[in-house]
């Protein structure tokens, strides 16, 4: 606990090894597996066969302005102990600490763009097989459930499904929850293969999950190889194109799972918009709202309710840590889909002081109350009285799962 509150990070980030895939995969894809590259400073990036995703575009020297040394200096100095220990589990719990997390849901790093890339029926020789997509995010989750049991009590994981594969997929959320006592199903924004998220083909995943009563979460991270591409292709220039690329996969999303339908057919259905703001969202589902007032008798009329009444009801947004416009969020939508993260350990990240300063941002005690653990519990379906480890009761505790 800090300043009185409990505080759940509701995507906190590993940072798993390079040769994960090559060390979990199936052996029949061995031969192909994934590997994460390390030819820069936290690199991110993972090659997946001829593909190197995240796409970072063109690379240039970096000249050390006083700003940008100070920026960088403060990011080694930050990541420097998490690094000496190669991103291990006690790490991961040491950083927990330094924030005044008691809890946190782990998401991962190379993991947000291992499957970004199409099927060869659209990418070609290139292309990821729908069985070798299933079987990347298979050794995934498998490297993961070892990782959150080494501090079962601190971390839950979220699983990783392909959606070049539904079928495989909806197994692989089953297992992840009923086996691996995983709470959340995961997936990028962009779509494979063209196919929007509210196409029936992926009809038997939302009924799954629903099923398993687990929400499924959208996290972007930045440029790879499906489309649509919501860095629009046209800028070089991270400071450019990651100010608007992960909200607008969010954006497409909400449009798609409250606009399409897929809210309707699955009521229970949860969704997590994650790492995007949540300012956004007024703007977005008014208009929303009134393009389904004007054409949603002829485009959806299987829609009985209003596409903001679908987001208010099953979805939940991620707020920043200093983002000072999510007031305007509480004020036209109110308190009760937010939840926080830290994005600890990417360089956008305020650790170690993004429980510090999302405490100064002019929100309520009693909102910021629910985005630091109710609203958390909510989404992902755990008990208000899930015990943390400061409570004497909770010392040895484990999650229920």
């Amino acid at each position: 606990m800090k300043n009185g509150f409990k505080i759940a990070d509701s995507d906190m980030h590993v940072f798993e090894p390079p040769d994960l895939w090559q060390k979990h995969i199936d052996p029949l894809f061995k031969h192909a597996a994934p590997v994460g590259l390390n030819e820069m400073r936290r690199d991110m990036r993972v090659r997946v066969k001829s593909r190197i995703v995240l796409r970072t575009g063109r690379v240039k020297p970096q000249v050390a302005t006083p700003a940008r040394a100070g920026w960088r200096k403060n990011q080694d100095e930050a990541y420097g102990p998490s690094e000496a220990r190669n991103w291990d589990p006690t790490s991961q719990r040491d950083a927990m600490d330094v924030e005044g997390l008691d809890i946190a849901i782990l998401f991962p790093t190379r993991g947000l763009f291992v499957l970004g890339v199409d099927t060869p029926e659209h990418e070609g020789i290139d292309g990821i097989e729908p069985d070798f997509a299933a079987a990347i995010a298979k050794a995934y989750n498998d490297w993961m459930h070892a990782f959150v049991n080494e501090y079962p009590d601190r971390f839950i994981g979220a699983g990783m499904v392909a959606p070049h594969n539904v079928e495989a997929s909806v197994e692989e959320a089953r297992r992840c929850v009923k086996e691996l006592g995983f709470k959340a199903i995961f997936l990028a924004p962009g779509t494979v293969n063209r196919r929007p998220w509210h196409h029936p083909a992926y009809d038997p995943l939302w009924d799954e999950i629903q099923k398993l009563n687990v929400p499924i979460c959208f996290h972007g991270g930045g440029q790879t190889y499906l489309t649509p591409d919501f860095s629009l292709g046209i800028f070089d220039k991270l400071m450019l194109w990651h100010t608007f690329s992960q909200p607008l996969g969010l954006m497409t999303t909400a449009v798609s799972m409250c606009g399409g339908g897929v809210l309707e057919r699955f009521p229970k259905l949860r969704v997590g918009l994650l790492e995007g703001n949540c300012a956004w969202a007024p703007w977005l589902i008014y208009r929303l709202d009134e393009h389904y007032e004007w054409t949603g008798a002829q485009e959806a009329p299987e829609l009985k309710m209003k596409p903001s009444e679908y987001f208010l009801r099953n979805c939940f947004v991620s707020i920043e840590a200093d983002e000072t416009p999510a007031k305007y969020y509480v004020q036209e939508f109110g308190n009760d889909n937010i939840v926080f993260s830290t994005d600890y350990p990417h360089g956008d990240s305020k650790y170690p002081e993004s429980v510090d300063t999302f405490f100064k941002l002019p929100l309520s005690s009693a909102t910021k109350r629910k985005i630091l653990w109710d609203n958390w519990c909510k989404l992902y379906g755990l008990p208000l009285n899930t015990p943390i480890p400061s409570d004497k009761s909770a010392k040895k505790a484990v999650v229920k799962r």
